[in-house]
């Protein structure tokens, strides 16, 4: 049995936004210290972990570890529905999760229902890496879009000096280098190069939730996984994809 309130709706909508456009399904966990979730993609290529303190909540209740397993797509398009001003409810009924927006003068209530999850991810890739990249979350949307005009891949390389991005297809080709002088790259450590190639769709769907102000941690090994974190207020998004490898 739980019971989860949070004095606004919208803030748990865009939590939910950063996962569902990469997992159609997943097991929320939900415990005493907050929510977590770690899934796949369909395709296997790239991965989400989440997590999200029960001190977000102004009224946080679980009588003993569960998980709930969802159609996330489905949670969204209801998220998706909310309000200024609602307080969001959300508990466990009859094999049901139910989602209650409640308003001025109006309270509007949701069940959907839960399901087995295929499968269940436990751990994140192991993966020592050799770069790692602070990034403005504004400026790396951009270069992504910049990227995306002539490519469906792009190119990191994360040097002891500079972070180059590249991307080249029929129509052109794009080269940025940058240095850590805390416009774009906010914080550069490279223990030594790290080059690798990422899908450029995954990519724009990962950081597009980051919100306006706030850095992308990025962590790179070469032609290995990427590793992409930042925060949505107090929960922390991190995302992995593996790297593009020409045949």
């Amino acid at each position: 049995m739980f019971e989860l309130k949070m004095d606004n709706a919208k803030y748990w909508r865009d939590c939910v936004e950063s996962i569902v456009s990469l997992i159609d399904e997943g097991s929320f966990n939900i415990a005493k210290d907050g929510i977590s979730l770690k899934a796949m993609d369909p395709s296997g290529i790239s991965m989400v972990s989440f997590f999200i303190p029960s001190k977000a909540f102004s009224k946080f209740e679980v009588e003993k570890p569960t998980s709930i397993g969802l159609n996330i797509e489905n949670l969204g398009k209801v998220l998706s529905r909310a309000r200024d001003d609602e307080v969001l409810v959300m508990k466990d009924a009859d094999s049901k999760l139910l989602i209650e927006f409640i308003g001025k003068g109006v309270r509007r209530r949701y069940k959907l229902p839960l399901i087995d999850v295929r499968k269940n991810v436990e751990k994140e890739p192991n993966v020592q890496f050799d770069a790692s990249v602070e990034v403005a979350g504004e400026p790396l949307k951009e270069i992504i879009k910049d990227a995306n005009l002539i490519s469906s891949y792009i190119s990191f390389k994360a040097a002891k000096d500079n972070f180059t991005i590249t991307a080249h297809g029929d129509s052109g080709e794009l080269e940025e280098v940058h240095e850590p002088d805390g416009t774009v790259i906010k914080k550069l450590e490279a223990q030594k190069a790290a080059d690798a190639t990422f899908n450029l769709e995954y990519l724009e769907n990962m950081v597009k939730s980051c919100p306006i102000g706030n850095s992308i941690s990025m962590s790179l090994r070469t032609n290995e996984p990427i590793k992409l974190s930042y925060n949505i207020g107090d929960a922390t998004i991190t995302y992995y994809l593996a790297p593009y490898m020409e045949s």
